[in-house]
Formats: C-alpha cells, structure tokens, sequence
C-alpha cells in the first residue's frame, strides 16, 4: 500500500496549492480519503474529507470556502485545492485512507506547506 502526497511548498500569503496524492496497493474506490495536517507542537487535525463516491465532502470550519477536496476513483488520486492561503494553514499535510467500514486505514507520509511572505 502507497499513498505519496506532493505539492508542497512555501507560498505567499493569498496564494495557493494543490496537493495531489497519488495511491495504490488497495481498491482506491471503496474506501473515503481525507486530508489531515500537523503543525509543530500542535496535533495531528481533519482538514477535509470526501466518501468513496464523492457523493458527500466535509470541511473544517478554518478552510470552508477556501480549500475543496476532490478525487479520481480511475486514477487513484485524491486532490486538496488550497486557495487564500494563510500562514495558520502552514503545516504538514498527509493523506489518509480508511475503507468504509473502518476496518483499514492508511496514511501518506505527508508535505510540507509553509505560508510566509
């Protein structure tokens, strides 16, 4: 099993990223895919989540309206679009996989985003 997020980087406040994660080793449609991230000294927090379908996301009140989630259940892909970009936003943001029923989940080893003029 693999997830492998990329995208990140060091922007300006205002600005914005798009996290890909790419995964394999396990049927990629039947589980939800969710964002996480971790600032230092802080733990690990839900930023977005979207189901197996895509028929339903969620969105942690601090990013409503500026980041959105999507995936690709052909490719294998889940996406975290970040726009308005704030430096609270700066952390490591990881990829996580869990199968509808809970039983299994995954985690990417996760990228770094530093918002910082």
């Amino acid at each position: 099993v693999q997830l492998v997020e990329s995208g990140g980087g060091l922007v300006q406040p205002g600005g914005s990223l798009r996290l890909p994660c790419a995964t394999s080793g396990f049927t990629f449609c039947i589980y939800h895919m969710r964002w996480f991230r971790q600032a230092p000294g802080k733990e690990r927090e839900l930023v977005a989540g979207i189901s197996s379908t895509s028929v339903s996301t969620n969105y942690r009140d601090s990013v409503k309206g500026r980041f959105s989630i999507s995936r690709d259940n052909a490719k294998n892909m889940v996406y975290l679009q970040m726009n308005s970009l704030k430096p609270e936003d700066t952390a490591a943001y990881y990829c996580n996989a869990i199968r509808q029923d809970s039983y299994f989940e995954y985690w990417g080893q996760g990228t770094q985003v530093t918002v910082s003029s």
